[in-house]
């Protein structure tokens, strides 16, 4: 724990009352956090992290669950099911504590919600069979975002895990995520969701001429049935957003909370460090600091000779097996150069972060056994 007030029954922290704090190594960031969000860029095994930091939990004989907002299969196959859903599904193994799955489902997750802030069962029913409703429930912008929020929120007040693990999506929409609900807030302040939440006066008495311009406009191009549609969504609405407003509060103060801890995940390659700078420079931006660094995919180094040197010994052996491996050598000594490179300044940046750093392996990791390697080296002692 971070040295928060501690729940007797759950075990769980209550406040943000202590200041957030790094830890001293991966293997602590596991055994004390209560929330890990795991960002970086597509493609440097921010999945496959993920998944592992919540393994590592489970052996330590913690209750944890992995949740990815990636509707992509990474975290199924990362941990080798079938498929997951919105609902955590327990995974079995060889570990004291417990280990769980969730994929983040938007629509399912929005249906819930909505079923929870509705006044009753009629409201309830008559935004979820809105058509407007039906459209946006899954696909409009930001709402997966937001939706995430509220499945992290859930799983975190759920008494039956002690650590949810966040897998986010590629960076710049790791930033919608955290802004979600700030956006939402936003929306319901704004002055034309309030003019088409009116309540029985109707909306066309409601507004003034200029939000009448705005309504024919958006008709024409969407259609005056599409435009009821959206009138009656809203109006339906009428009375949640108080519900909306207290969760999207929680959950920002839950982000800012000692008990969560932000994961920056990189790779070597240039563009990817750009991006695990970006990230850090907004999470620093709003006093927050990285917990740890994981670079997955080091390619390794075999001494450290110069990529020329080797470059010219290779061809006093040519011909030769000595000339190959020479040769291998000095490949392997120009792309760690490169990757040094890249990575210079980056473990400055976030210290006193802990840094792992994973070695790029022969093959993807598709299962547990796959995931236990990877562990080996993220929890590997510095």
């Amino acid at each position: 724990m971070t040295g928060t007030e501690g729940n007797e029954e759950t075990g769980k922290t209550e406040g943000p009352e202590a200041a957030r704090a790094v830890p001293g190594s991966v293997a602590e960031l596991v055994r004390d956090a209560e929330i890990v969000i795991c960002c970086g860029s597509g493609g440097v095994g921010k999945t496959t992290t993920a998944a592992v930091l919540a393994l590592q939990a489970a052996r330590d004989g913690r209750r944890a669950v992995v949740v990815t907002i990636d509707p992509a299969r990474r975290l199924a196959d990362a941990l080798g099911l079938e498929g997951i859903g919105n609902t955590p599904t327990p995974i079995d193994g060889p570990w004291p504590g417990q280990l769980s799955a969730v994929m983040l489902d938007t629509k399912s997750t929005f249906d819930s919600v909505v079923q929870r802030y509705a006044a009753d069962d009629e409201q309830a029913e008559r935004i979820l069979a809105n058509r407007f409703y039906r459209n946006i429930s899954g696909a409009l912008s930001g709402t997966q975002e937001y939706m995430a929020m509220e499945k992290l929120y859930e799983l975190q007040a759920d008494d039956a895990f002690d650590l949810v693990v966040v897998d986010t999506p590629p960076t710049r929409h790791a930033l919608d995520f955290l802004d979600a609900p700030a956006n939402l807030t936003r929306f319901l302040d704004h002055r034309l969701y309030r003019v088409l939440t009116a309540p029985t006066r109707g909306v066309m008495k409601a507004v003034n001429a200029a939000a009448v311009t705005f309504v024919r406009s958006v008709s024409k191009v969407v259609g005056a049935e599409v435009f009821d549609d959206a009138i009656a969504f809203f109006q339906a609405f009428e009375g949640m957003e108080a519900g909306f407003r207290e969760r999207a509060a929680a959950v920002l103060q839950l982000l800012d909370d000692p008990r969560t801890a932000f994961v920056l995940v990189a790779s070597p390659r240039r563009d990817a460090v750009a991006e695990a700078r970006f990230f850090a420079d907004r999470l620093e931006e709003g006093a927050i600091p990285v917990a740890a660094l994981v670079v997955n995919r080091v390619h390794p180094t075999f001494g450290d000779g110069d990529p020329d040197t080797l470059r010219a010994r290779a061809e006093t052996f040519a011909g030769t097996d000595l000339g190959g491996l020479y040769a291998n050598l000095a490949d392997f000594a120009a792309v760690g150069r490169r990757e040094a490179g890249h990575l210079a300044g980056l473990a400055e940046q976030v210290a006193p972060a802990p840094v792992a750093r994973v070695p790029f392996l022969r093959s993807d990791v598709h299962d547990l056994d796959g995931l236990t390697e990877i562990a080996g080296h993220l929890f590997a002692p510095a």
